[in-house]
């Protein structure tokens, strides 16, 4: 069956149980973000940096997930990313063990944030206590905050302060960055650092960013799709870290993605449109895709090798080729739907280049997974 009978297949089909437990899966598999912090410390300013989203508040959007937490998935509709919030830490009488297990388990990342003018941060620090007690090599980004409202000798010594308590009971290496949200004049200080740290902690961070300014329309309009697109390549990576699981629903996951796109610029795929979108591509695209896709799932197969290395190897991959297949369905349709025709050499040049940075910035996150930083500890 050639590439466009596989795609024209999952175009416009029946729902598929097995594309849902999938979707669902990976759902289950989203990276977390675990926010400790008191309150007004900044951990509201702090999603909204990350998400872009100036309506998010905690406790507006939150859900509870235990007895003193809750969870805020982002996107709503197509999450890609979530966050937990740890509250109550303080309060008399309440044993916060049950709640601190329950996020741990489930956390990607710890972010704590602790505002430079709040001298109170012992609710903080004994949770930290009770989670380097029972977990090693947990990622920690320390977040000060409110840099701006004090004086630069103050400032100084509350950032010299809150380190050291934070050195006394996490005792392993973490990162830190300081920043000011709201400054009482000027700009918002140090948010390219944050970003920058949580990027390199879980790179779904990164791949959410995106550049304001846009180089002509067609990447203005990506720019409204790329969460969708990530959603998409989110879900062929999870379905690809089963064996023999990937090689059918890789490329049901593609043909949503191409469905779901093509009606947002109005759009019919049928198979003169797709035959069209494939040669664009090049002569030995569809034998590429066919070819990487059996190999991913003969990799897996290896004793060892495949349920680690080879697992982790065909997510990388059905990742990039998903998002990369998304980027220039975007850049295809955006043109088909103005009657324009297309260039396609830099249509596979965008391909390339769309494939080979999220490949490398995927192998990158697996193997540095787990590892720590010690940038700005003192």
């Amino acid at each position: 069956m050639s590439l466009i009978d596989t795609l024209m297949r999952y175009l416009n089909p029946e729902p598929d149980p097995s594309l849902e437990a999938v979707f669902a899966h990976q759902q289950q598999q989203l990276p977390v973000v675990w926010l400790l912090g008191n309150t007004g410390a900044g951990k509201s300013s702090l999603i909204r940096t990350i998400t872009a989203d100036s309506q998010v508040e905690i406790g507006n959007g939150f859900q509870p997930c235990t007895a003193s937490s809750m969870q805020y998935a982002f996107p709503a509709e197509r999450p890609l990313l979530t966050f937990l919030d740890t509250r109550g830490l303080g309060e008399a009488g309440y044993d916060a063990a049950d709640d601190i297990d329950w996020c741990q388990a489930r956390s990607h990342a710890l972010v704590v944030v602790m505002k430079l003018t709040d001298m109170s941060q012992q609710p903080v620090l004994s949770a930290l206590q009770q989670i380097a007690d029972s977990r090693q090599g947990f990622q920690l980004l320390l977040v000060q905050t409110g840099c701006e409202q004090l004086a630069a000798e103050a400032r100084t010594q509350a950032l010299h302060y809150q380190r050291q308590q934070l050195d006394a009971c996490w005792r392993q290496p973490y990162r830190a960055v300081v920043v000011d949200f709201e400054p009482l004049q000027g700009e918002p200080v140090g948010l390219d650092g944050l970003r920058q740290q949580l990027a390199e902690m879980l790179p779904v961070v990164a791949q959410l960013q995106s550049d304001n300014q846009h180089s002509d329309q067609e990447a203005a309009n990506f720019s409204r799709l790329r969460t969708e697109v990530l959603w998409y390549a989110g879900a062929a990576a999870a379905s690809d870290a089963v064996p023999a699981v990937g090689l059918v629903a890789v490329p049901g996951i593609q043909a949503k993605m191409l469905h779901s796109l093509a009606s947002r610029y109005g759009v019919a795929w049928d198979r003169r449109a797709l035959g069209e979108f494939i040669a664009a591509l090049g002569a030995g695209f569809g034998v590429q895709y066919a070819g990487n896709l059996g190999v991913r799932q003969l990799s897996k197969l290896i004793p060892g090798y495949g349920q680690t290395v080879g697992a982790a190897l065909a997510a990388t991959v059905s990742f990039a080729a998903t998002w990369a297949l998304g980027r220039v369905a975007c850049h295809y349709l955006y043109h088909k739907s103005r009657g324009e025709p297309i260039d396609e050499q830099a249509l596979q040049a965008m391909y390339k280049q769309a494939f080979d940075s999220m490949k490398r910035q995927r192998l990158g996150s697996v193997t540095d997974k787990g590892a720590g930083s010690d940038a700005g500890r003192h």
